[in-house]
């Protein structure tokens, strides 16, 4: 869709040029949803794909991806020793709904920033116990967990004039064993729940819920819970919410089965897990 109202659009190579953002002028990375919708608000964007951030960096502490890092580019993320939660990041590029031309121009920052429930980028990023690096519109660097960064349905925390930055991920979530699932009322409908169950090498169980919820919402147990501990967990989230992808009842219902399937899942030997994880 055309974006009617936009006089200019500046390339940014400093972080300098984002002085530009604010109420009317936006950041544009991929633009696969800043496109999709008329916002007759906007006089003009900012690229930050002239920022020219690598995509992916892997680190003695983990990875460090750029908020402009592709789908396609994140789906292709070479493994490293000891990384066993590798999978998961091309398991949660398939809950993206969207064909193989939007995986190459929708950026993981785009993702997260648009704050859709169904957002998979949400879902991995919390899984994995994430930061984000986010650049304060004063100058000002700030650092947050991933899982708290998006507070509704299209809400996040940042303000205009800021900018998503980076997102890292820990090595010690990379070493985690994983689980996904996703389900949709169609098989190519959007996302109704999205679960990401991790087991780290200490025991701690960690299942992240998305997609049913308006934010992504984390249950963290010192050990694997039984089933009924982990039902009751899932019972207890009070963010579901019903649009036309799904009823918040039968999301909270299938949360819980799919929660369920992670957990079993996890329990299994490393060798013999389910690595599929997508139901429609």
């Amino acid at each position: 869709m055309d974006l009617t109202t936009v006089a200019s659009i500046t390339p940014a190579r400093t972080r300098a040029d984002l002085a530009a953002l604010g109420d009317t002028v936006e950041p544009l990375a991929g633009g696969s949803e800043l496109f999709a919708d008329p916002r007759i608000h906007l006089t003009g964007l900012v690229d930050l794909q002239t920022m020219g951030w690598p995509d992916l960096t892997v680190t003695a502490d983990g990875l460090e991806i750029a908020a402009t890092c592709t789908l396609a580019a994140l789906s292709r993320l070479p493994a490293e020793p000891g990384w066993v939660a590798h999978p998961v990041f091309h398991q949660a590029c398939t809950a993206l709904f969207g064909s193989f031309k939007i995986w190459n121009v929708a950026t993981v920052g785009g993702n997260l920033c648009t704050s859709l429930p169904a957002g998979p980028m949400i879902c991995l990023t919390a899984a994995l116990d994430a930061e984000v690096l986010i650049w304060r519109a004063d100058g000002s660097d700030e650092r947050m967990p991933a899982v708290d960064f998006v507070t509704g349905n299209t809400t996040n925390v940042l303000a205009p004039g800021d900018v998503l930055r980076s997102i890292t991920v820990p090595a010690s979530a990379l070493a985690a064993r994983t689980a996904y699932r996703k389900i949709a009322l169609s098989p190519l409908g959007r996302s109704g729940a999205v679960l990401i169950g991790r087991l780290d090498t200490d025991g701690t169980f960690v299942l992240t819920v998305t997609g049913g919820t308006v934010r992504p919402v984390q249950l963290r147990y010192p050990q694997r819970p039984g089933a009924d501990a982990l039902a009751a967990g899932i019972a207890d989230i009070d963010a579901w919410f019903t649009d036309a992808h799904g009823a918040a009842d039968w999301r909270r219902a299938v949360s819980g089965l799919l929660g369920e399937e992670i957990r079993q899942e996890l329990a299994a030997p490393a060798a013999s897990a389910d690595t599929d994880g997508s139901r429609a």
